[in-house]
C-alpha cells in the first residue's frame, strides 16, 4: 500500500503572536490538522512555515508532496513570487492543493484562479455558522449529513469574487443572514484544488470533528489520479492508497 504524502503549510505568526490563539493551537494550526491527518494509514505529512528557509517549500519537500494544504492570513504578501511559481508548477504537475480559510487572499490561489480573490464581505463577531451540504455524493462530502454547525465563526459573505467553480460542495449560512460559497472545487492542469472557508484563527474550528472530517476527505480527493498514486514514480492505482477518515 503506498504511502499519501501530505504537506501542511501554515503562515505560523497568529499562535506565535497572540496568546488567545496559541492557546487554542499551541503546536500551530498545522500541527492540529496534521494530528488528524496522522491518524489514517499511510498517510505521511510534513509541516512548513512561512518563516522556514523557501518558507518550507523547497524543491525537495514539493517533489515528495501529493497534496499541499494552504493556511495564511496576516503576511500573504511576504510569501516569495519564485515560491508560488514552484507551487503552481507543481499542481498543474498534479499536486493536489487544499487552500484554507483566508488563504482566498493567498497568492497562490490568484495564481491559479487568475483572478483577484480577496474581495468578499466579513465581519469577526463570532458567529454560528451552519455549512449546507450541497453535493451530498460528493467524495468531499463523504460522511456528513445535510448540514453541521460551527458555533463560534467569522462570517464571510457573498460577493466572493472567485471563477464559477467547477463543482459547489458547500454553502454556509450565518446569523447575519449572509450566504457564502464555502466549499468549492476547481481543476488547473493536472491538479485538483479544493477551497475550504472554514477555519478563523480565534477558534477552536479545526478541533471540530466534521471540519476535519472535509479536510481529510480532500486530501483522498485531490491525490494524484491519473492511474497513478503520485507523479513521482509510483504506479499503485489511487483506490490503493489506504486514506481513512473515519475518526
Amino acid at each position: 500500500m503506498t504511502t499519501l504524502k501530505v504537506t501542511i503549510w501554515n503562515e505560523y505568526r497568529h499562535e506565535r503572536q497572540n496568546e488567545h490563539v496559541a492557546g487554542i493551537y499551541p503546536r500551530g494550526i498545522h500541527n492540529a490538522i496534521g494530528d488528524y491527518l496522522l491518524q489514517a494509514e499511510s498517510v505521511e505529512v510534513t509541516t512548513a512555515t512561512l518563516d522556514e528557509p523557501e518558507h518550507g517549500l523547497t524543491d525537495e519537500v514539493l517533489a515528495n508532496t501529493d497534496v499541499l494544504l494552504w493556511w495564511g492570513h496576516l503576511a500573504h504578501g511576504e510569501v516569495r513570487d519564485d515560491i508560488v511559481e514552484k507551487v503552481r508548477d507543481r499542481v498543474l504537475d498534479g499536486m493536489g492543493l487544499i487552500v484554507l480559510h483566508s488563504g482566498h487572499a493567498s497568492k497562490i490561489f490568484e495564481r491559479l484562479l487568475g483572478t483577484k480573490t480577496g474581495t468578499l464581505k466579513w465581519r469577526d463577531d463570532g458567529e454560528r455558522e451552519r455549512v449546507w451540504v450541497i453535493e451530498s455524493g460528493h467524495p468531499i462530502a463523504e460522511g456528513l449529513g445535510d448540514y453541521f454547525e460551527i458555533p463560534k465563526e467569522e462570517m464571510y459573505g457573498e460577493r466572493f469574487e472567485i471563477p464559477t467553480p467547477d463543482e459547489l460542495v458547500f454553502i454556509s449560512w450565518f446569523e447575519g443572514g449572509e450566504v457564502f460559497r464555502s466549499g468549492c472545487t476547481y481543476r488547473r492542469g493536472r491538479g485538483k484544488i479544493f477551497y475550504f472557508r472554514p477555519g478563523h484563527e480565534t477558534f477552536p474550528v479545526y478541533h471540530q470533528s466534521e471540519v476535519l472530517k472535509v479536510i481529510g476527505n480532500a486530501v483522498r480527493w485531490a491525490a494524484p489520479t491519473q492511474g497513478a498514486a503520485s507523479v513521482a514514480g509510483r504506479t499503485e492505482p489511487i483506490e490503493q492508497i489506504g486514506v481513512s477518515t473515519a475518526k
